[in-house]
């Protein structure tokens, strides 16, 4: 294990950075696997302004990019150029507030008000820069320029999610998209895309009611959308209320859709109520469907609709086994939580998504360190989710979600590494931690360094060299 520089607590990483930086060279501590030759991406939010009463989760998009080649490392990082983003560039100031609402003295000519900042994926030979209420946007791999969004030949007008899944067989994307019929309206989109990058499949449907769905699960013969009571409420925004809120009484569904089916086969199951922003894997075993979620008792950051905060206590995410039984007779799931260990952005082996795993990976809280904003470990659970390991940074340091990298693709499942972005709080800067994917206990076997920080963010993959 490399021996890990102490730490200050009490700092907080979510303020954003002002800069586009390139480190050709970076210092590493340990060694990095040979085998390890690709681009890290990982994409947050990183406002260029700030603005009134908007959250840092809605600020614009910037990418960090950590090239790995031959035991060396670069970096760079680039804000994604949204229409947004160069509106208020040469304004000089914010246009827009959260959740994409103009402010009042922004001009009538300024109107999209998209991020791009949640995730960034690689398929069809496009990198995409992801963000649930607009399509994507297309990056230019290495440099990180912006190419401008990305419709698939006008085939897709809707919102796109930050969460599509590409099957590890065909190679196909699935997607969905809420608030398809407008802002705050209960309708949804879901289709496809080939592993060539062409549009397969598009459909809309009716959900019980408009709600903030911000993944979904994916097995290899069916799709489950999940609406739960973080509500949209077209009413509520124009009153100046909050437009999502947590509404328990709406109660938890989650609709089952076969892939190769239709909307309008959808049957909807009935859940105890809770919230799910990610899904770590979801599987077949015989007529029934075992999906692993990261579930809030109450929702996080959403207040109630006449702005009450929900309880901070129910407002943790815990590792949670969703059971779909399609040839019961009952329209209920089950919900048994495998883990009390607080945690967020879950991980598999891509190689698995979609079947049975045996490992899943998620940063977690660390018990013993005082109630802080985001996450400092790694959590390696097998595929009953229970658990084979953590690592924890010291008191005050936090983590990004942690990438899986396999060394080929005939490797063993969780053969490979973990890569995680680690903010170091005495030092206020950032290191790229690379892990053995099997034995986060014994912490990095290497540590790139960076001269500045990396705000905690949100999502990222891996794209190998070619």
């Amino acid at each position: 294990m490399l021996q890990e520089r102490p730490t200050r607590a009490g700092r907080a990483n979510i303020a954003p950075i002002p800069l586009e930086a390139d480190a050709p060279h970076l210092t590493i501590t340990g060694e990095l696997p040979r085998e390890l030759n690709g681009t890290l991406y990982r994409n947050g939010p990183n406002p260029q302004f700030s603005s009134p009463g908007a959250h840092w989760f809605v600020g614009d998009g910037m990418l960090h990019a950590f090239h790995l080649e031959n035991g060396g490392a670069s970096y760079r990082n680039r804000w994604v150029r949204t229409p947004k983003w160069l509106a208020e560039h040469d304004a000089g100031r914010a246009l827009f507030g959260g959740f994409g609402r103009k402010l009042a003295d922004a001009p009538a000519s300024v109107t999209d008000g998209g991020v791009a900042n949640t995730n960034i994926v690689y398929h069809g030979g496009r990198l995409l820069a992801l963000e649930e209420g607009h399509l994507p946007t297309e990056i230019e791999p290495g440099t990180l320029a912006t190419r401008g969004y990305h419709d698939y030949g006008g085939r897709i007008k809707a919102p796109f999610t930050a969460h599509p899944k590409i099957d590890p067989k065909t190679g196909e994307m699935v997607f969905f998209g809420y608030n398809a019929s407008g802002p705050l309206t209960p309708t949804l989109s879901c289709g496809s895309v080939s592993a060539t990058g062409k549009v397969t499949r598009l459909e809309r449907f009716e959900t019980p009611y408009a709600s903030m769905v911000h993944d979904f699960i994916v097995t290899e013969n069916h799709l489950l959308f999940p609406i739960l009571p973080v509500t949209g409420s077209l009413s509520r925004a124009m009153a100046g209320q909050p437009p999502y809120a947590w509404e328990p009484d709406k109660g938890a569904y989650v609709g089952v859709m076969k892939r190769n089916g239709s909307a309008k086969d959808i049957i909807w199951f009935r859940g105890e109520n809770c919230y799910v922003f990610h899904v770590m894997n979801a599987w077949e075993d015989g007529s029934r469907i075992v999906a692993d979620v990261m579930q809030f008792e109450e929702a996080p950051l959403f207040p109630h609709p006449d702005g009450r905060p929900t309880d901070p206590e129910k407002s943790r995410a815990r590792l949670c086994r969703w059971v779909f039984d399609l040839a019961g007779n009952t329209d209920r799931f089950s919900q048994t939580y495998m883990d009390d260990l607080t945690g967020e952005f879950p991980r598999v082996d891509d190689r698995h998504a979609g079947l049975k795993s045996g490992h899943g990976w998620y940063a977690c809280a660390n018990p013993d360190a005082p109630v802080s904003e985001w996450l400092s470990g790694i959590a390696h659970v097998d595929g009953s989710g229970a658990r084979r390991g953590r690592y924890l940074l010291p008191v005050g340091d936090t983590i990004s979600e942690a990438v899986f990298v396999a060394p080929g693709d005939d490797a063993a499942e969780g053969c490979g590494w973990l890569l995680a972005v680690v903010w170091r709080a005495r030092d206020n800067c950032s290191d790229l931690a690379v892990f053995n994917a099997t034995d986060v206990v014994a912490g990095p076997i290497a540590l790139v360094h960076l001269g500045h920080r990396v705000p905690d963010g949100f999502h990222g993959n891996w794209v190998g060299a070619a």
